[in-house]
C-alpha cells in the first residue's frame, strides 16, 4: 500500500516539475541540480535553494530600497544586485527570474526608474510563483520520502 503512495507520488513530483519545465519557471539547470543530489546528501538541492530563498529576498529588499530613495540615481549599484541575482538564479535554474532580472538590468542601465519599479512587481511575482512551485515539489518529495521509507520492524522469533 505505502510503495502505491510512493509511486503516486513520484508521479505526482514528475508532473510539477514537467509543467514547470514547460512554463519556463524552470530550465535544465534544475535537472542538472537534482543529479547532484544522492544517498549522501539526500537534501542538497532543498539546501541550496534554501540558501537562492534567503539571498534573494535581501536582494529584493536591496532593489526596493534603492528605487524607494526619493533621490535615487545610483543605477551602477541596482546593476550589481541584478548581475548576483541573474547568477544565483541561473545556477538554481530558475528561468523566468533570470530572465526578468535581464530586462530590469537592461532599463536600469537606461536610468529608466519607472521601468525599473514595473519589473520590480514582476520580479517579485515570478520568484514568488518559483518559491511556491519549489515548496509544493519539495512537500511532494518530502511525502515521497516517508511514504516509501516505512519500514515494518522484522518480527523476532
Amino acid at each position: 500500500m505505502l510503495a502505491l503512495e510512493a509511486d503516486k507520488l513520484e508521479a505526482d513530483m514528475h508532473r510539477l516539475l514537467t509543467l514547470l519545465l514547460h512554463q519556463g519557471v524552470l530550465d535544465e539547470q534544475f535537472l542538472q541540480l537534482q543529479q547532484l543530489q544522492d544517498e549522501t546528501s539526500p537534501n542538497f538541492v532543498a539546501e541550496v535553494v534554501t540558501i537562492y530563498f534567503r539571498e534573494t529576498e535581501k536582494l529584493l529588499t536591496n532593489l526596493r530600497k534603492l528605487l524607494a530613495e526619493r533621490e535615487f540615481t545610483d543605477y551602477k549599484k541596482m546593476g550589481k544586485h541584478l548581475n548576483q541575482l541573474v547568477g544565483s538564479s541561473s545556477s538554481i535554474g530558475a528561468k523566468r527570474v533570470r530572465n526578468v532580472c535581464f530586462a530590469f538590468r537592461s532599463l536600469s542601465e537606461q536610468n529608466n526608474r519607472a521601468g525599473c519599479l514595473r519589473l520590480l512587481a514582476h520580479l517579485e511575482h515570478e520568484y514568488c510563483l518559483l518559491k511556491n512551485k519549489l515548496h509544493e515539489l519539495f512537500q511532494i518529495e518530502q511525502q515521497r520520502v516517508l511514504a516509501a521509507g516505512v519500514r515494518y520492524p522484522m518480527v523476532l522469533q
